[in-house]
């Protein structure tokens, strides 16, 4: 074995080469692996198990299978953990730390021995962080995701986190569920190892990325404890031996005719507002740019075929069990470049082959009988969206798409908490209720652009209305919630200069958000700004604040981009 690959790949350096070799050697040993496995190519195995990452629980079972089909392959395993980021336990968002666990993973895998790697992630951060790194690192890698959880039950109906979480916190704010059953519902939302049953941002992810070609056909959807998880984790280790000997770096893997698959897969199958986010960033470390222009162009031509929860009635596991993402590739294979390599060497349309056997079509709708004829998402622009803002229209309700209201604003996340349910707010349903500062340099882009509807209404039957932001939701919400509003305003974007009063006009015919405000208003306004928050004086939080770019880019650090995506 050369000093370029294996064991010896990366020496330590102690100005003696076979010191260095030998002492690898020695440690190894110790782990009371046969003699002969140290020849062998070794695959490293990203774990990113942790308590505080409840999705994530299952995964020693799951890594187990792997380390069988490495080892089965004739590869050498090696296990090594990361970061893990747990969407509800971390402070203040595990959007602001998925740049780091990147990091983290750029450089474990860059640093270490490994001819591969098999990144094991779900929660939905996790894994555009540990692709991020990936694709920094360079070394051949491929993707298993952790899969959803299964259902849950409760006085006799099917449930699973988070939509379901939000539809019953919605009924118990307006009091139409009380104490004793919100809390019996909320030992019945998450029962199972895996990431939220809906089609949040970890499933979206998980879809992305086997559109991408960066997992291996099927893997999307199988629940985590599924069998059939195991076996595509046992799969995912094998072809990791595979992809190492052929030296299959991401870079020729994912290109820009992959990325537009990946967008035209996360438009037809409704998915996460994040993931468009997310794959920004991703495609970015390659220096493939994702032009929001091509997204609605995109969007007005790929019919939406699969409407799970937060915008239908199905969850995961029910995907999964009518064809999985295979299906609706196959459905949709008129759209999409078929000539697209895939980690696993053949190209989309080798991989695809016939398509599935069998379709539930009330789960997968066909591409001549779609559930909508146009995309879920769209780009807005616009006089308080300069760099854009974006919406998914597949859950919002129609009636809110073509509004001009008053605003009411909140300056902060600490004064939403303060007012929203003040019984003396100023609002009606008719309102746009605007949220402040709540973009990556203002809070780290937290998922609170799900704004609660102010309590006064809520009681009064209020399930909807227009809310705006800086911020982020999550794939599991729902509602006619624009998000991602650029420049955000803690950096003095347009937002930052909205009072309440101020009329905003919506339009997702036109794609347009404005502020109808005059412009020597708005001059007035603007001079009056405070200075800009200097953010944390230490640590990554510093760093973070001093370098995150614009939702638009991707919210990656912006010395961690090769180049300006075009």
């Amino acid at each position: 074995m050369s000093d370029e690959t294996g064991l010896y790949r990366g020496l330590t350096n102690y100005g003696d080469r076979e010191f260095s070799r030998y002492l690898r050697r020695t440690f190894l040993h110790s782990t009371g692996r046969a003699p002969e496995s140290l020849e062998r190519p070794v695959i490293g195995i990203a774990t990113s198990e942790s308590d505080f990452n409840p999705c994530h629980r299952a995964q020693p079972e799951l890594v187990a299978s792997v380390v069988r089909g490495v080892t089965a392959a004739g590869g050498l395993p090696m296990r090594f953990p990361t970061v893990s980021l747990g969407e509800g336990f971390l402070n203040p968002t595990a959007m602001m730390f998925r740049n780091l666990m990147a990091m983290d993973v750029e450089e474990m895998v860059r640093a270490q021995p490994m001819d591969a790697v098999v990144l094991v992630g779900g929660c939905d951060k996790t894994v555009p962080a540990q692709l991020m790194g990936a694709f920094s690192a360079g070394r051949p890698a491929v993707q298993l995701v952790a899969g959803p959880m299964s259902t849950g039950r409760y006085h006799g109906e099917r449930l699973g986190a988070c939509t379901d979480c939000r539809r019953f916190w919605a009924d118990f704010r307006g009091g139409a569920v009380g104490a004793a059953e919100i809390a019996e519902v909320e030992r019945n939302l998450a029962t199972t190892a895996g990431t939220c049953a809906v089609m949040g941002t970890a499933s979206t992810m998980a879809c992305v990325v086997e559109a991408l070609g960066m997992a291996l056909p099927g893997s999307a959807t199988a629940p985590a404890v599924h069998a059939d998880r195991l076996r595509i984790a046992e799969a995912t280790g094998a072809a990791a031996v595979e992809i190492a000997a052929a030296g299959r770096t991401p870079d020729q893997v994912v290109t820009a005719a992959s990325v537009r698959n990946a967008l035209r897969v996360l438009l037809a199958i409704g998915g996460s507002t994040n993931a468009l986010v997310h794959l920004t960033a991703m495609a970015g470390r390659l220096g493939i740019g994702v032009d929001p222009d091509e997204l609605n162009a995109l969007s007005e031509t790929t019919p939406v075929l699969v409407e799970l929860k937060p915008t239908g009635a199905h969850y995961m596991e029910d995907l999964h069990a009518s064809g999985g993402l295979p299906a609706v590739l196959h459905e949709l294979r008129d759209l999409l470049d078929l000539s697209a390599p895939t980690v696993t060497g053949a190209t989309l349309g080798e991989t695809l082959g016939g398509g599935p056997g069998w379709v539930d079509r009330a789960v997968v709708r066909t591409a001549a009988e779609p559930s909508r004829a146009k995309g879920g998402l769209v780009w807005l622009r616009g006089s308080l969206a300069p760099g854009g803002a974006l919406i998914k229209r597949s859950a919002a309700d129609p009636a809110l798409f073509e509004t001009t209201g008053r605003a009411v604003v909140f300056r902060s996340l600490a004064d939403l908490a303060a007012r929203v349910d003040d019984p003396d707010l100023d609002v009606e349903p008719s309102d746009v209720l605007v949220l402040q500062n709540a973009g990556p340099r203002g809070a780290g882009m937290p998922e609170a652009g799900y704004l609660p509807i102010p309590a006064k209404l809520a009681r009064k039957g209020v399930r909807d209305m227009v809310r705006i932001s800086d911020a982020r939701m999550s794939g599991t919400a729902y509602g006619t919630i624009v998000l991602h509003i650029t420049p955000e305003a803690a950096i003095g974007g347009p937002l930052a200069l909205v009072r309440t009063g101020d009329r905003i006009r919506l339009s997702v015919s036109e794609a347009r958000l404005d502020l109808l405000v005059d412009d020597a208003e708005l001059a007035r306004r603007r001079a009056e700004l405070p200075a800009p928050d200097p953010g944390p004086a230490t640590g990554y939080g510093r760093l973070f604040h001093e370098h995150v770019m614009g939702a638009d880019r991707g919210c990656d650090l912006d010395f961690c981009v090769p180049q300006a995506p075009l």
